[in-house]
């Protein structure tokens, strides 16, 4: 990943802010995040960050949604996106395109 981000000039960051919250869970496992506390008992209905299998479900996640633009015009790690190209409107309408995907 590194050595293909190497050989351009121009770089485009983008942070999936709250990316993990965005990832359902399924009815069935909910129970599996219950927590009590003061107010109540509660379970997770969205994936929160900090479950064991939470990193590479997201990253699994997103290199299924950005399989065709990742190695071509982005590298995906975690919830950290990088756009790269030779240009700054070249790296502006791969930004823009990666952006339409989510």
């Amino acid at each position: 990943m590194l050595e293909r981000l190497a050989n351009h000039q121009y770089y485009c960051f983008l942070d999936g802010y709250s990316g993990f919250f965005q990832i359902p869970i399924h009815p069935d496992d909910q129970e599996k995040t219950t927590f009590t506390c003061p107010y109540g008992t509660y379970a997770y209905r969205r994936m929160p960050f900090g479950l064991c299998n939470a990193p590479a479900t997201f990253q699994r996640c997103m290199m299924s949604i950005f399989t065709d633009l990742i190695e071509e015009i982005m590298e995906v790690f975690m919830d950290d996106f990088s756009v790269y190209g030779s240009s700054f409107e070249s790296c502006l309408g791969k930004s823009w395109k990666s952006a339409t995907e989510m």
